[in-house]
C-alpha cells in the first residue's frame, strides 16, 4: 500500500533573511539574534534532545495534559475541523488529539523545512485516514497560511510555550492576526508555561548533559555554515537564567575574551563577558495569560494545568464563540 501523499508549501525564508536579521541583531546594543534561527536541521534535532532531560519539565508535563484531556478537546471542537499545528516540529504532540478530534486535515507549520517534511510524511504513513497538508513558513513575522479556507472550522495547535518566546506586545500582536485566521469558527489550543520556583526553569535551561548550551551555540554554527565571517563558535559560552523581575528565562552567547568578528562587510566588537541575547522564554500566571487573550479578542474556555501547576494547556475561542 502506498504511503498517502503530503501536499507541501515551501516558502522558507532562506539565507538571505537569516544575512538581514543577523547583522540588524549585531548592530543593536545588547546585540541580539531572533530564536527562530536556532531551527536548522542539526537545531530542530538538539531541541527533541532538550526535550527528552529529566531536567525540561515542560514536554514531559503538557504531554501528561493533552493525554488526559484530549477527549474534553474534542468535545469542545466538535468532528471535523482544520486541525493547524503551529511550530509542529516532530508532531509527536499532535498525535494525541487525532483520535479524538478526527479532523477533516492536518496542517503542520514549521521553519525547519527537512524537519517539517519528515515528521509530516511520517504522519501521513500512520494515519493513511488523514489528509496532511505541510507549510515551511516563518509565521512568526505573519500568518498567510495555505490550505486554510475561510469557511472551515478550525482549531489552531500551538504547543511547547512557544508563545512566551514573543515579547509581550509581540505576543498580543501573534493572537491578534491569529484571531482573523480563526474566526468565524475556530479556537485556539496553546500551550502556556508557568511561573514557578527559579531553580526548576534555571535548571531546565541548563541542563548537566549540556544540551541546551549546545542548541543555543549551533546558532552559531549555523551562522558560519551559511554566511561569510570568521566568526568562532568557540570563543562563547552559553549562560541562560531566569530574570524574576521581568518573568522570563533569558539565553544568551557570552563572549569570552575580546574580539573582532567579521559578518558580511562589518565588524564587531565584543568585550569579554558581552552577550548575543538569542531567546526570551517569558513564564505567565494563568489570569496573566488570561489577560492577554483577553484583549487581544479571545474568550478563554477552558484551561487545564498539571497538579504541580508546571504547566498549562489554554483553550481560547475568538469573540467569546
Amino acid at each position: 500500500m502506498s504511503t498517502p501523499a503530503v501536499r507541501f508549501y515551501d516558502e522558507h525564508p532562506g539565507t538571505a533573511d537569516l544575512r538581514r536579521q543577523v547583522l540588524l541583531g549585531m548592530r543593536r546594543r545588547p546585540k541580539r539574534i531572533p530564536p527562530k534561527f536556532f531551527y536548522d536541521a542539526r537545531g530542530s534535532q538538539l531541541f527533541d534532545l532538550i526535550c527528552e532531560q529529566p531536567e525540561y519539565y515542560p514536554t514531559r508535563t503538557e504531554i501528561g495534559i493533552l493525554e488526559r484531556h484530549a477527549d474534553d478537546i474534542a468535545r469542545l471542537t466538535g468532528p471535523g475541523a482544520l486541525l493547524i499545528e503551529l511550530g509542529s516540529g516532530a508532531s509527536r504532540k499532535v498525535r494525541l488529539l487525532l483520535e479524538a478530534l478526527r479532523p477533516s486535515a492536518y496542517l503542520g507549520v514549521d521553519i525547519s523545512r527537512d524537519f517539517l517534511r519528515e515528521a509530516t510524511e511520517r504522519l501521513a504513513r500512520d494515519y493513511p485516514w488523514l489528509e496532511v497538508h505541510a507549510a515551511c513558513v516563518d509565521f512568526s513575522s505573519g500568518l498567510s497560511l495555505p490550505h486554510c479556507p475561510a469557511e472551515a472550522t478550525k482549531l489552531a495547535f500551538y504547543p511547547g510555550s512557544s508563545i512566551g518566546n514573543f515579547e509581550p506586545a509581540e505576543a498580543f500582536g501573534f493572537l491578534r492576526g491569529l484571531h482573523g485566521v480563526l474566526q468565524p469558527r475556530g479556537a485556539l489550543l496553546v500551550g502556556v508555561d508557568l511561573k514557578k520556583d527559579p531553580c526548576i526553569l534555571n535548571a531546565a535551561y541548563n541542563d548537566a548533559r549540556g544540551i541546551t548550551a549546545a542548541f543555543n551555540l549551533n546558532l552559531l554554527q549555523r551562522i558560519c555554515a551559511e554566511l561569510d565571517t570568521d566568526l568562532d563558535p568557540g570563543g562563547f559560552e552559553h549562560y541562560a537564567f531566569y530574570n524574576e523581575p521581568r518573568g522570563r528565562v533569558e539565553m544568551h552567547l557570552v563572549s569570552c575574551a575580546p574580539q573582532i568578528v567579521r559578518l558580511e562587510q562589518d565588524r564587531f566588537h565584543f568585550a569579554p563577558g558581552e552577550s548575543i541575547h538569542t531567546e526570551c522564554s517569558y513564564k505567565y500566571d494563568i489570569e496573566e495569560f488570561q489577560r492577554l487573550a483577553r484583549a487581544a479578542g479571545y474568550a478563554p474556555t477552558a484551561v487545564w494545568t498539571d497538579a504541580e501547576r508546571l504547566f498549562s494547556v489554554h483553550y481560547l475561542t475568538p469573540d467569546g464563540r
